[in-house]
């Protein structure tokens, strides 16, 4: 697939059109193909259970129950009115309710049809009740692209009150796959892919939006925080490399009087293998014309504010001055006292 075909406005997505885009560009950042590619999931639902009615229970979490609608009506409440739909399966009567939009959905709903809903379930006035449930004809539920652990999308609350749910996100991202095939341009090599046993990058994007399993989820997550670190890094190895070639370091090419007479007549203990490796290689980086940034990580009481002493021992030695620095006054002054 060509890469810029993922560059399209999201505007031209079958079932977008530039109302639901200006909201998309607004609230989530979503310009692109790409942009809606890139919005992850930041959790999952297990799909696979089913739930009568007697089943359920007070506060439970969401639960997805197959019925059909009875009854539709009006109810008046203080602040406007609200729609209540009776669903009922072969072992009870719940109520559905919605306090928005009652007119789209009330001519959208089909009586004695059989519905999958989806939500979270209240008790209330003797019988079990879901606010603005997700729902779909069984028919069209059963021919969706759907996977066993549906992904909840990031979203904003004016998002939800434009109708804008996680279902429509999820349908713009089944419509996203079906029209790029599933095929996405491969960012890493073949023998990297190989040597480290890596999902390809389609199936990656595919399993993080529509995962059948928890190992494939795993697989797909795997993938793209790897693909992330790999690229950052590359990126910071880059930028060493431009920085060593462009900015130039003093060059300490001397070890001298300040640095032999600590080490033959004041070093308290004899340094380990470790520590001499590591003053070698400072030493060896001190004395070329590229400025040195290194990190130098170890247990506590492994002998790191030594090695950092006679390095700035070095730096005296060539007639340059050095600063030891601490991250709190009480190290500050245990280094003061220790090292005078």
């Amino acid at each position: 697939m060509n890469s810029n075909f993922l560059q399209t406005p999201i505007d031209y997505l079958k079932g977008v059109g530039p109302n639901r885009a200006d909201l998309l560009r607004k609230e989530l950042g979503i310009h692109t193909f790409q942009d809606l590619i890139n919005l992850f999931p930041n959790r999952y639902i297990d799909r696979t259970q089913y739930y009568k009615i007697n089943q359920l229970q007070r506060n439970s979490a969401e639960v997805q129950v197959i019925g059909e609608i009875i009854d539709i009506r009006e109810v008046a409440q203080k602040r406007g009115k609200r729609l209540v739909a009776k669903f009922k399966d072969d072992t009870g009567v719940m109520e559905l309710v919605w306090f928005r939009g009652q007119k789209w959905i009330r001519e959208s709903l089909k009586l004695n049809k059989p519905y999958v809903i989806f939500g979270k379930t209240n008790w209330f006035n003797g019988l079990f009740s879901m606010p603005h449930p997700e729902m779909e004809l069984i028919e069209e539920h059963e021919k969706n692209l759907r996977s066993a652990m549906q992904a909840i999308y990031p979203s904003t609350e004016k998002l939800s009150n434009k109708g804008i749910s996680n279902r429509v996100i999820n349908k713009m991202m089944q419509q996203l796959f079906l029209e790029t095939k599933g095929n996405f341009v491969e960012t890493l090599s073949e023998k990297l892919i190989s040597e480290l046993k890596l999902a390809s990058k389609s199936e990656a994007l595919f399993n993080i939006h529509f995962p059948k399993n928890q190992e494939l989820l795993s697989k797909a997550q795997y993938r793209l925080k790897f693909e992330e670190l790999f690229y950052i890094q590359l990126q910071l190895i880059l930028k060493n490399l431009i920085h060593k070639s462009k900015i130039k370091g003093f060059i300490f090419s001397q070890v001298g009087n300040y640095f032999n007479t600590f080490f033959k007549d004041h070093l308290p203990f004899e340094l380990t293998n470790a520590q001499k490796r590591v003053l070698k290689e400072i030493r060896h980086d001190l004395g070329s014309n590229a400025q040195m940034n290194r990190l130098l990580q170890g247990d506590v009481g492994s002998g790191k504010t030594i090695v950092a002493l006679m390095s700035m021992l070095i730096a005296l030695d060539n007639g340059f001055q050095a600063c030891l620095m601490a991250p709190t006054e009480i190290l500050s002054v245990q280094h003061y006292n220790g090292l005078l």
